[in-house]
């Protein structure tokens, strides 16, 4: 367990530094500069500027004091956001997204989960054909044409919940359905296929010829060996839902890390997307390393490491 521990620790600041290092490339070379928009100022101010924000240094020297000041978990001052460090927009705005997130994945989760089990208990039915069909749905939609139409439905015919802004429960209803629809379409559907192969694995066959009812055969053995696939699945999608609802926070003007980070990619704010993009990263390392981790109480024929 030790042994797996370092190793996993080992292996994710390698994946955080790789994409650190692609990040911070990826960003300078592409064509423009972070203050191309702003009026045109004289060489001289223009050059305090970059001095302030250390553009004026080779590019190597900048990726070198970039890494120093990421090892002590400093991402510098943001470029759009004058005198406001990185680090402080993203702890006002990351619990945001996260409380968001997590509201999400709850109801991704149980929604999709509950919904491919029964699909597959009850297969070719009408119930089965219709989770199909929604999932399907909830697959092809874009995230802001659920948002358009919860907030058309909601907010302006029905009138009870609030279109936009974040102050309690009742603001987080539709932006985490619109942000859970995706993914408890594509859970459902998983859990629909991983939950079908297994009952008709011959060890299902097996237990029933046994005597055992159906009910044990499905919680004990179907179910327990069919949330493989999920389990992998929730790893980054955990991430994925608290870092990356940029256009759901964007339509329901939610002032989460997502809004931030469409702005200071419009805006080339170097350090801004940086810091989201880390704060993604490592989200994804340690979902990642809960994954394996959970992977051995469901199956305790895999071993750690392997």
């Amino acid at each position: 367990m030790i042994r797996f521990t370092l190793g996993r620790i080992i292996s994710g600041a390698l994946v955080v530094f790789i994409v650190a290092t692609l990040t911070f490339f990826v960003l300078r070379l592409v064509p423009g500069g972070p203050f191309d928009q702003e009026k045109v100022f004289p060489p001289e101010i223009k050059r305090n500027i970059e001095a302030k924000y250390r553009l004026d240094k080779p590019l190597r020297v900048q990726y070198y004091l970039y890494m120093k000041d990421l090892v002590h978990l400093r991402f510098g001052p943001s470029f759009k956001y004058r005198n406001r460090q990185v680090e402080d927009i993203l702890k006002s705005t990351f619990p945001v997204s996260m409380v968001l997130g997590l509201w999400a994945l709850v109801l991704a989760s149980a929604i999709g989960i509950a919904a491919g089990i029964i699909s597959a208990l009850r297969r070719d039915t009408l119930f089965d054909r219709s989770s199909i069909f929604i999932a399907t749905l909830g697959i092809s939609l874009p995230n802001f044409v659920i948002g358009a139409l919860l907030i058309l439905v909601f907010s302006h015919l029905l009138k009870v919940l609030p279109p936009a802004l974040f102050e309690d429960w009742r603001y987080l209803v539709m932006p985490a359905i619109t942000l859970g629809a995706a993914p408890a379409a594509y859970l459902a559907r998983l859990m629909r296929s991983s939950l079908l192969e297994i009952l008709g694995k011959e060890f299902i066959r097996t237990a029933e010829a046994k005597g055992l009812s159906g009910r044990i055969v499905i919680l004990k053995h179907a179910l327990k060996n069919s949330l493989g696939p999920v389990i992998t699945v929730l790893g980054p999608l955990t991430a994925m839902l608290i870092t990356g609802s940029f256009i759901v926070e964007k339509v329901f003007s939610v002032p989460g890390m997502g809004r931030y980070f469409i702005t200071a990619v419009t805006n080339r704010d170097y350090p801004l997307v940086m810091g989201v993009t880390v704060v993604y990263a490592v989200l994804i390392v340690i979902m990642n390393f809960i994954v394996d981790l959970l992977y051995t109480l469901l199956d305790p024929r895999v071993r750690l490491g392997n």
